[in-house]
């Protein structure tokens, strides 16, 4: 995935800065702002939930992400409205973007201990419309090459039509916080003598077997980068 960058000439701590708005209320000790950990989480998983306000109501969508060091990048149709706001507002759309993982779910002996061992980031900041033509191509082929590594450099290239029906914006990593959760379950101690099952039910992400288009042209082989999934 997207290597970490920074400008000629300037430091880049080991960690983000924590906010009010980046510092839970519950469970503190289960925050990080590692930049290492935020960058694996983020690179790990595929789907964003991009949440703004609109006419005064908030909404939250699903959507495709990719990341260039510093940078998440989102893209959409041009009709779209967050992505239209973002271009429309000065300075651009206050947003908030979070990811996570569930890695396990974890059954105790009461109900109320039930929980879930997960890997999540929250990013706050302002998301601002991409103009600048050469950004743009970079963030599409990483949107494209977050899904599936290498898979810009194997398909066509999007024309002047598709460029122009295709909006992008950039949110940049500056207000970012990672949370966990990792363990077994944390029942009370007059419960553990209890006659009921508890542990953890550990969740994987994997893939299938690649099924090819039935319309692809004969002698395609399966490119490396899929085998090697």
């Amino acid at each position: 995935m997207s290597e970490t960058s920074t400008q000629p000439g300037t430091a880049q701590s080991a960690a983000y800065t924590p906010t009010d708005r980046t510092v839970p209320t519950r469970s503190r000790e289960r925050a990080a702002y590692d930049r290492e950990l935020v960058h694996s989480i983020l690179d790990e998983g595929y789907v964003c939930h991009l949440g703004f306000v609109r006419d005064g109501a908030p909404v939250v969508l699903p959507t495709l992400y990719g990341r260039v060091g510093e940078r998440l990048y989102l893209h959409g149709s041009t009709g779209s409205r967050p992505l239209r706001m973002a271009g429309q507002a000065d300075p651009g759309l206050p947003v908030c973007v979070t990811v996570t993982h569930v890695d396990g779910l974890v059954l105790a002996r009461s109900a109320f201990h039930h929980s879930m061992n997960y890997r999540s980031v929250m990013v706050h900041g302002v998301a601002r419309q991409v103009t600048d033509p050469d950004e743009k191509r970079e963030a599409l082929d990483a949107l494209m090459d977050h899904v599936v590594p290498g898979r810009s450099r194997d398909s066509r290239p999007a024309n002047a039509k598709e460029q122009a029906a295709t909006a992008v914006i950039r949110l940049d990593l500056d207000e970012v916080s990672a949370k966990l959760r990792t363990g077994g379950p944390n029942d009370e101690p007059e419960d553990l003598s209890l006659p009921y099952w508890t542990g953890v039910l550990p969740l994987a992400k994997g893939y299938g077997t690649p099924v090819p288009a039935a319309d692809m042209a004969p002698g395609i082989g399966l490119p490396d980068y899929l085998a090697a999934l």
